[in-house]
């Protein structure tokens, strides 16, 4: 799969209809399974997960890719580096 943009996404995370933190819940869960490398694409209902995810991603030194407001939801891309 890849985003608007061609950046190839490994997984993608749907966390649509859950409330915060759901979204990030669902992420942490599925990041620390994956391996180094893994781009991953959050799905989510939740205004507060475009903010919540960038600043969990970056709190625990992981890489932000982006935002997009798709069709009545977020897609936050992110890089999991370590």
């Amino acid at each position: 799969m890849a985003d608007d943009a061609g950046m190839k996404v490994d997984e993608v995370v749907d966390g649509r209809g859950l409330f915060c933190p759901g979204p990030l819940m669902e992420l942490i869960k599925s990041i620390q399974l994956k391996p180094v490398g893994t781009v991953l694409a959050v799905l989510s209902t939740d205004e507060g997960s475009a903010k919540d995810i960038p600043a969990w991603i970056q709190k625990v030194g992981q890489e932000y890719i982006k935002t997009d407001k798709k069709d009545g939801y977020w897609e936050v891309i992110v890089k999991k580096i370590k």
